[in-house]
């Protein structure tokens, strides 16, 4: 029975590059997979974008493919990542370069693009934003980025023109693994239930290390071996639509039934409908189980996808500060909540216009907000502020105000530290697919 066994690489943007590395030497992988945007990143991206037509793309792109490089060229596999986020094209040209200078320039490097509407957004302003339940219009806030969750078609067509290396931008992080299995089973779009089937196995892997016992560790109530070491997994897609997960017997880490099963919770709100650009999910009869080879798991079904896209919006939505300073000693807790009310008092003396004021003592409360009681004092405490303004001089002023704390009281405080920053917020749309045209691109040969 044929199978297709693809590696995790990355489960987010800043994610280690070590576990990737011993993969692709270890367990002879047919392709490797690099998850690496979240819902902001690539908000974050654009705005990069704007400054330098050259930037945009995952700040580690150079510093894994100088060690993705050498490891495909010891054991060739084939990679995918959307670590392209807003300038898929500017990563490929870098990445190109860098395998010509390793000594592989028979390399073929895609790009697939499409994601990006922003040029196009105008026709959807009316659009209900699923954080807000109002239109995009009624945010008022400038807009810098839209980006559409798109499909794996991009990466199938790509391997079907023999592609060795794609770089996209935002797709939904299933189909970087849906991409290779319809490429090499050969399968139509159609497929709901393969299609259900391969979000199944995206889902366990994109996260990468979180299966294998990050999402897991709890200390000694679930015990997960050399954390420290942590392996990221792979797997065998197989013909009959089964996934056996995978570890490397020399990382650390834990893949076991229950982490499998943790993985497969995460972020689910409702199984039997889990909502893609390629398909509607179901994992509701989903059996996991151990086995010689490994963890096994089946089940997946599917339903037709509905059409619409989700499209990530990113405006800009003032600034914030963050500052913090510490306090030890029997009566650090009453020093703490002084320091408090002293910032709190003076934003509204100087009348600062604030959106939004936080005051958390980190150690004592600043989770659970008086839900939990019977804390016992502790002898140290950080306080932490965090405020949102419109205003980058509105913010610049809290932040001096946190800094007076210094010499203006109360007593003994030290390790002032502050941080003032342009909010980059997302708004959440559905379009329809129609609009959105993927398409993919070879890079020419040097």
């Amino acid at each position: 029975m044929k199978k297709v066994r693809i590696g995790s690489g990355a489960g987010y943007g800043d994610d280690r590059i070590e576990p990737a590395i011993d993969l692709i030497d270890g367990a002879n992988l047919d392709y490797i997979a690099f998850e690496c945007l979240a819902e902001r990143t690539i908000a974050l991206a654009q705005n990069e974008k704007k400054q330098n037509p050259e930037s945009g793309y995952n700040h580690l792109l150079k510093y894994r493919f100088e060690r993705i490089l050498p490891a495909i060229k010891r054991h060739p596999t084939k990679v995918i990542t959307n670590m392209g986020a807003a300038n898929p094209l500017a990563a490929a040209e870098l990445v190109q370069t860098m395998a010509f200078d390793a000594g592989l320039n028979q390399l073929r490097i895609a790009v697939v693009t499409g994601d990006d509407i922003s040029t196009s957004m105008e026709q959807f302003m009316d659009e209900v934003t699923m954080e807000t339940n109002h239109s995009l219009a009624d945010l008022e806030k400038p807009i810098i980025s839209a980006n559409a969750y798109v499909g794996a078609k991009g990466i199938s067509d790509a391997l079907d023109d023999g592609a060795d290396i794609i770089i996209t931008g935002r797709v939904a992080d299933p189909a970087l693994f849906i991409g290779p299995l319809i490429h090499e089973f050969k399968q139509s779009y159609d497929n709901e239930d393969f299609l259900g089937q391969g979000t199944l196995l995206g889902h366990l892997l994109e996260c990468a290390g979180q299966v294998m016992g990050g999402y897991f560790a709890d200390d000694d109530r679930k015990n997960v071996p050399d954390l420290w070491n942590l392996g990221f997994p792979y797997a065998d897609f197989n013909g009959d639509g089964s996934i056996v997960m995978h570890k490397l017997a020399t990382s650390g880490g834990l893949l076991s039934t229950e982490t499998v099963k943790e993985q497969i919770m995460y972020e689910i709100q409702d199984p039997t409908q889990y909502f893609t650009p390629d398909v509607v999910a179901d994992f509701s009869q989903v059996q996991v189980c151990q086995t010689a080879e490994g963890v096994k798991v089946t089940g997946a079904t599917g339903h037709p996808k509905t059409g619409q896209l989700k499209v990530s919006v990113g405006y800009e939505d003032g600034y914030i500060i963050e500052g913090g300073i510490s306090y030890g000693g029997s009566t650090a807790i009453n020093r703490a909540k002084l320091a408090g009310n002293v910032v709190k008092k003076r934003i509204e003396y100087l009348k600062i216009p604030v959106e939004e004021l936080q005051i958390d003592y980190v150690g004592v409360d600043s989770l659970f907000h008086g839900v939990l009681q019977d804390q016992q004092l502790p002898n140290e405490v950080r306080v932490h502020f965090a405020a949102r303004t419109k205003t980058l001089a509105a913010a610049q002023e809290i932040k001096r105000e946190i800094e007076a704390l210094y010499t203006n009281g109360p007593a003994a405080g030290g390790g002032v530290r502050t941080n003032t920053q342009q909010i980059i917020a997302i708004a959440s749309v559905l379009i329809p697919e129609s609009a959105v045209h993927v398409q993919h691109q070879f890079l020419e040969a040097n």
